[in-house]
């Protein structure tokens, strides 16, 4: 049975309608629920979802692995806070931290793509970038390092940035609880946008072209295209987590590009699973609540837990938690499929 063409005996519709209306709940209860301090925690977890989600998008349903959303989220923190610093008012800044990690995306994206680098020269590419971006801004402490009104500060960062405020009253700044409900509706765009990108021609392309590039290529699909179009979508989205997480604590450093953050990016995406959405996010909240709890009672190195975490997933878990929940369920279930990045998208998409 199908309602608007969804399957309702398919995994990823219910697993979508679960996913919203716990997202919906969040957004209209969570100021209620969490205190002020944990307010301020589930924002950035908010927005560290919204990372997860491009690299999700990038690596599960297009096929490319990525070590610079880092540097794209990196990009999207300092074009904000630098753009706030000279124009005094959020809402361009708010849009320059989404259009120029997109356009960035597109500029290294087409150098690689239509260069037609291979999987594992694009990974050390974007590595690259991100090491290149980390360096170079660590080296901006000088007072010749600026932009405008704004200095970079190098290794220092930029702090006391201004908030994010009401679209054209640079005095009227959002309060935690906007701030929150901001985010968590960008969170809700970029999940359901990328969820109807998937379903449409374009998102069974994507798949079509991980699952078999050189036959998706034969069959006349532009493969550089798809993939500098994919590659830009997820540049665009960290950018503007970049953004929300700035707003965390008014602070960013070039730790934003640290090759430590990008690696956990990676960790996320493949504890949560590869070939879904939520799944990243899970990951990315799961791992963050850890650090978070691992910072606070100071135990041991938390990427030395990381590590151990990451080599008992590959080892036992390779699929990642939602793939194998799924494929559990569909045992006790039987009946249900699973309508979520498989093959089947692909096999449509050259049929």
């Amino acid at each position: 049975m199908t309602v608007l063409g969804f399957s309702l005996r398919s995994w990823e519709t219910w697993g979508t309608i679960l996913v919203g209306a716990v997202m919906l709940v969040l957004l209209f209860a969570g100021p209620h629920i969490f205190d002020l301090f944990t307010l301020f925690k589930v924002t950035l977890f908010v927005a560290m979802s919204i990372l997860a989600l491009s690299m999700g998008f990038i690596w599960g349903y297009g096929g490319i692995l990525c070590f610079g959303q880092s540097a794209f989220y990196g990009l999207g923190a300092y074009t904000y806070a630098i753009a706030v610093g000279n124009i005094g008012e959020s809402t361009g800044p708010f849009f320059l931290a989404i259009i120029v990690p997109a356009a960035f995306a597109a500029l290294l994206g087409y150098f690689m793509f239509y260069g037609r680098l291979s999987d594992v020269y694009l990974a050390v590419v974007t590595l690259a970038v991100t090491l290149i971006l980390y360096n170079f801004m660590r080296s901006t402490a000088g007072e010749e390092y600026a932009i405008g009104a704004q200095r970079l500060m190098g290794f220092n960062g930029i702090s006391s940035i201004q908030p994010i405020n009401w679209p054209g009253d640079g005095n009227a700044m959002l309060f935690p609880d906007e701030i929150f409900h901001l985010s968590m509706g960008c969170l809700i765009l970029c999940y359901f946008g990328l969820k109807l990108l998937n379903r449409s021609h374009f998102g069974r392309v994507a798949v079509a072209i991980r699952e078999n590039e050189l036959r998706a290529e034969l069959l006349g699909y532009d493969v550089r295209l798809h993939k500098l179009q994919t590659f830009t979508i997820g540049g665009g989205m960290a950018g503007l987590a970049g953004c929300l997480g700035v707003n965390f604590n008014s602070f960013v450093n070039p730790d934003v590009f640290a090759l430590n953050f990008a690696a956990e990016i990676i960790m996320w995406t493949l504890i949560g699973g590869l070939g879904t959405l939520v799944g990243p996010m899970i990951g990315c909240i799961g791992l963050l609540m850890l650090k978070f709890e691992i910072g606070q009672q100071q135990i041991t190195n938390t990427y030395l837990i990381f590590g151990g975490i990451i080599m008992v997933f590959v080892l036992l878990v390779p699929a990642g938690l939602l793939p194998t929940a799924r494929q559990l369920a569909e045992r006790l279930v039987p009946g249900m499929c699973d309508g979520e990045g498989g093959g089947g998208r692909a096999r449509e998409a050259v049929q």
